[in-house]
This record gives structure tokens, C-alpha cells and sequence, in this order.
């Protein structure tokens, strides 16, 4: 700003009020201030503008990943991808933190908050009476939930996770499943509750025995709870859902070590789809969801709250069964 003013021959105060566009300068003076910034490539100074109140132009999201899971990961991948485009075309950045669990999650909001770093936030992941809700709000940090269920009192987007659930379960049945396991994510989050309720209803509805196991997303996890399961003896299950594609595929790999032929010994299904799942031998038959425009729809919902239009939270397209080589009879 002083090269600015000297270029100009004014004050730094007459600079400070061309640039952000406040009286006090003329509309001559503004526009050849102005272009005297274009010309030196002046940037505004983002954390001294957050300390006079401006607007960030950045929107937070915080997951509890580490960096590798979110590298191999498709849901966050997507997520993330739709989310940056709904925010290009707004102008709006992505400030984006990796935690290991929640208290750290409401450290991050709390200094951004402070510092004034983002506008709002998008919280994923929802827990069972999840303290993040209530912290955003004490906070007075505009939020919007990405979520498997609709919050009366937090604008978003939500996805219904039981229709898809009862689809599956009646494709296993009509292939004559009757033993299933389901490998889960983590315990505490309202979509694997959603789910474990939705299947486990659903299979006793059918007369079919379910076993729920629980895992952390990873291939290794998923690797595990697969050999378990094989190595169960007699009530080894005929079929086994797997909550993400990457455990999905860690799954059909043990089988393969372990010599269960897939579909024949054992039906495999992933939850999310992804490329790897239509790559590998065989293809792992899926549950396809538009994960992008989730996450687009969340973001707009968050914009309608920064405009002062806080909404009702809006629903997304749900999954549907694509039924590839990895499920056949019993």
C-alpha cells in the first residue's frame, strides 16, 4: 500500500479506502489507484483483513482421516471434489485439516474462529449425540452438516442410507444367502447405526443370520476382519458387505489367499464404488451414489445461511445397487 500511495502521490489512508471501497476518495482517484494496484500485482493480505472483520472467502472442512486413508479413500476424494467446484464458482477457497479425533476437530474450529480464517464450516461424519453441533453454534460459526439424516436445527444435505440397504439384502436373499456378514466402519457414527439397523431388520425379515463386524475404512482392517470371518468354521458367512471399496477389495484379496472362490464360495459387496472396483477379477458389485454432488449440496445450503437463509436440509440422490460378478447363488 505505501509503494501504491507513492506511485499514486496520495496518502496510505487514500489507498486504503480506494481499495476497499469505501468513501472518502474520488471515483477519478479510485480507478487510477486501482489500476496503479493491478499494475504492482497487489494482493490483499488475508489474516489482516480477517483481523478488521472481512469476509475470508474460504469455507472449512475438517475430517477425522489421516493423510493416507484420504489418498486411497473415494468417498472423501469425490466429497472434496464436489465441494471445490460448487466453490470455484463462488470464488471461495477450501480450508482443509486433517485430525485424529474429535477434540482436536473443535480445536480447529475454535482457532478458526478466532482468527476468522473461514466463513463457515461443513461438518462430516456425524456421531451419535455429537458435541460439534452444539460447539458450532456456541461459537456462532455458520455450519452446514453432510449427513445420513436430516438435523431440524443445522442446514445441509443428508442421504438415506435404508433404501439402498433393503435393496441389497433383498438381492442376497433371491440368490439364496442366508448366512451375511456386514464389515462396518467405525462404532459411534449415525450411518453405520443407520445401517446396522436397516440390514439387521431387513435380514430377519428374510429369515437370514447377520453378523456385524466393526473396522476403521483401512485395507489392513478390512483384511482382518475378511479372515476372521473366513476362518469361522461352519458359520462362515456365504456373502459379506463391506462399508467402503477399499476394504472391499482387501476382502476379495484374502479370499483369493485363503482359496474361496468369488462368487461361487462367497459373494463380495462394497458400499462405494470406485474404478479399482470395476478393475479387479472379479468385479466387486457396488452401491453407487453421486458422492460429488453430496457435497455440492451442502455447500449451497451453507451459502443460503451466510446470505441469511438458513434451510431446511435438503436430501441427496440415494444409492443404487449395481449388480456386477462378485454376488452369485448361495
Amino acid at each position: 500500500m505505501a509503494d501504491i500511495a507513492r506511485r499514486a502521490g496520495v496518502s496510505r489512508i487514500a489507498v486504503s479506502y480506494a481499495l476497499n471501497g469505501r468513501p472518502g476518495v474520488s471515483a477519478d482517484l479510485r480507478q487510477r489507484i486501482l489500476g496503479i494496484a493491478r499494475e504492482l500485482g497487489y494482493r490483499a493480505n488475508g489474516p489482516a483483513l480477517a483481523l478488521h472483520g472481512a469476509a475470508a472467502h474460504a469455507i472449512g472442512l475438517v475430517l477425522l482421516r489421516s493423510s493416507a486413508a484420504l489418498t486411497v479413500e473415494v468417498f472423501r476424494r469425490q466429497l472434496i471434489a464436489g465441494i471445490q467446484e460448487e466453490l470455484a464458482v463462488r470464488g471461495f477457497g477450501l480450508a482443509l485439516q486433517l485430525v485424529a479425533d474429535l477434540e482436536e476437530e473443535a480445536q480447529v474450529h475454535r482457532r478458526w474462529s478466532a482468527e476468522r480464517r473461514v466463513d463457515g464450516v461443513l461438518i462430516c461424519d456425524p456421531r451419535v449425540d455429537d458435541p460439534r453441533l452444539a460447539a458450532v453454534r456456541r461459537l456462532g460459526l455458520p455450519a452446514a452438516l453432510i449427513a445420513s439424516t436430516p438435523d431440524d436445527g443445522m442446514p445441509g444435505a443428508w442421504c438415506d442410507d435404508r433404501g439402498w440397504t433393503l435393496e441389497l439384502v433383498q438381492h442376497l436373499a433371491e440368490l439364496g444367502h442366508v448366512r451375511v456378514a456386514r464389515v462396518s466402519g467405525p462404532a459411534g457414527m449415525v450411518h453405520t447405526a443407520i445401517r446396522d439397523e436397516a440390514m439387521a431388520r431387513a435380514c430377519a425379515e428374510r429369515g437370514m443370520a447377520l453378523t456385524i463386524v466393526r473396522a476403521d475404512y483401512t485395507g489392513r482392517a478390512g483384511a482382518e476382519r475378511t479372515r476372521e470371518l473366513l476362518l469361522s468354521g461352519s458359520e462362515r458367512p456365504t456373502a459379506i458387505v463391506y462399508d467402503n471399496d477399499v476394504m472391499a477389495v482387501a476382502g476379495l484379496g484374502v479370499a483369493g489367499e485363503l482359496g474361496v472362490a468369488v462368487p461361487g464360495d462367497l459373494s463380495v459387496v462394497a458400499c462405494e464404488d470406485s474404478p479399482l472396483c470395476q478393475v479387479v477379477g472379479p468385479p466387486l458389485t457396488v452401491v453407487r451414489r453421486d458422492i460429488a454432488a453430496y457435497g455440492g449440496l451442502a455447500v449451497a445450503q451453507l451459502f443460503a445461511a451466510l446470505d441469511g437463509d438458513v434451510r431446511a436440509p435438503v436430501q441427496a440422490e440415494g444409492g443404487r445397487l449395481e449388480v456386477r460378478r462378485s454376488t452369485g447363488p448361495a
